[in-house]
């Protein structure tokens, strides 16, 4: 027929692989590596407890976990978000986490003592130590003296053991000579016997 279009739609196949039959057995399954489980984001603690929206970046999420809420509390009763927040703000990455520590000592230091704080904690460690000093300087001074003790008995023994060397030898000497003495002493007396006068000569 004139003035009218016939259009011929041709459709092609996807793939030129046959389809598989009814009665074809399925491939064999590959073990596969098992899936990580899904991570689940949770908001920090800081933005729980502020019940506020955690974005990607920030900047509490790091250091108050969402399963330690208490950690931020005490920091948060004590200097507030926004303290918290400008002062990591203005510290680099590598001096944050020790910034949180001290924060979070601190604001339980102020809890526990409102009145001194932390310094109240800090001056009780340094008497502790000082009363520890005092004691090591008192054990040394005795240890010392025990010491010196020791040093001046044992000079001692050896002045004794050397003064009584001689005094020995002098003994040895006497007992060496005794025999002869009193051999020397019996002849007199047995020649002197029955002399008064000469026997008080000869012992005077």
């Amino acid at each position: 027929m004139e003035g009218s279009d016939t259009t011929t739609l041709t459709t092609f196949p996807l793939s030129s692989s046959p389809s598989p039959s009814p009665s074809s057995s399925p491939p064999p399954s590959t073990p596969h590596a098992p899936s990580p489980p899904p991570i689940v984001l949770s908001p920090c603690a800081a933005c729980k407890i502020l019940r506020r929206r955690c974005v990607d970046k920030c900047v509490l999420a790091p250091y108050f976990p969402p399963n330690d809420p208490l950690k931020f509390t005490t920091a948060h009763k004590v200097f507030g978000a926004s303290n918290i927040i400008k002062l990591l703000q203005d510290l680099p990455e590598s001096q944050r986490a020790d910034a949180v520590s001290s924060m979070v000592y601190e604001a339980n230091a102020r809890i526990r003592d409102p009145v001194y704080g932390c310094a109240g904690a800090i001056c009780q460690l340094q008497k502790q130590v000082s009363d520890l000093q005092a004691q090591l300087a008192k054990a040394k001074a005795e240890l010392f003296s025990m010491q010196t003790q020791n040093a001046n008995l044992a000079i001692l023994c050896m002045e004794m053991a050397q003064s009584y060397q001689p005094a020995a030898q002098l003994a040895l000497d006497s007992l060496a000579t005794a025999p002869s003495l009193l051999h020397n002493d019996a002849c007199l007396l047995e020649y002197d016997n029955g002399q008064g006068p000469m026997w008080e000569t000869l012992w005077a």
